[in-house]
């Protein structure tokens, strides 16, 4: 009844973004993958990898985009994807990817969990997905900002390397400013906290510049969550800005 309940919820939160817009087919045309470095404050995390255990342990925690809600299974979820670069980049490494993502969810549900996570195992490495559902229906900015830094206060209690995934990009985005808001609140707590941000918004709006008929394709027919398009590109993207310029990793994607 709760995973009902949460998928209703990421449903309603669809549909709230997207009233008014008329129904539209994803584009057929070719989308193409251009690769990008979401954000080079990450760059230290290859260099701690490069020493240590064999083994790295990796939490995505989030909501709908960390699920992976818009994927056609669970191995064409953004953390999937990311796990299978990573073990390609870090060759002879074990990853171990727990993917705690929760469709519907905002910050003080994921944050709560977060925390909880943070308390009961080890992680090498935490990527806190957030501000997507805040944005949308609307919550309190000022509880939001505070929201961040406490779990990046968490992060750093238990020790654990921190990166925050921001909200996506999506056409049918209302009341821009607001959206935008939430973007750049996270930009400036995470860096007066030195965390870095891995910028989803940032990256999708470029494809969206580059190709406003392709861009469709990397979004589900909802036109709000990611495709597998998009979280195959996403997860480029995350491994590129972890792993520096590992060659290993094949970061250049060609996906209808």
């Amino acid at each position: 009844m709760l995973a009902g309940f949460r998928t209703g919820l990421a449903c309603a939160f669809a549909m709230l973004a997207f009233i008014g817009l008329p129904p539209q087919q994803a584009s057929a045309s070719e989308f193409i993958c251009k690769p990008t470095t979401l954000t080079r404050d990450a760059a230290d995390l290859a260099s701690a990898w490069s020493k240590g255990s064999s083994s790295l342990r990796i939490l995505a925690i989030g909501s709908s985009s960390t699920e992976g809600i818009g994927a056609s299974g669970k191995d064409k979820t953004y953390p999937a994807r990311l796990s299978s670069l990573l073990r390609e980049g870090l060759s002879g490494r074990s990853i171990e990817m727990v993917n705690a993502g929760i469709g519907g969810e905002t910050a003080p549900q994921t944050l709560s969990r977060l925390k909880g996570a943070l308390a009961d195992g080890r992680y090498d490495l935490v990527i806190w997905q957030v501000g997507t559902n805040d944005a949308v229906t609307g919550g309190d900015l000022g509880t939001f900002r505070n929201l961040v830094a406490d779990g990046i206060a968490a992060a750093k209690r238990a020790k654990t390397r921190l990166v925050i995934l921001d909200p996506q990009f999506y056409p049918g985005i209302k009341e821009t400013a607001r959206y935008r808001a939430y973007v750049d609140a996270i930009a400036e707590i995470a860096r007066a906290q030195a965390v870095p941000v891995l910028s989803r918004y940032q990256a999708m709006l470029g494809w969206y510049q580059r190709d406003a008929d392709g861009f469709m394709a990397a979004l589900a027919g909802d036109r709000f969550h990611m495709s597998d398009a998009g979280y195959a590109c996403l997860a480029q993207d995350i491994a590129r800005s972890l792993l520096g310029d590992k060659p290993a990793v094949a970061l250049a994607a060609s996906v209808r």
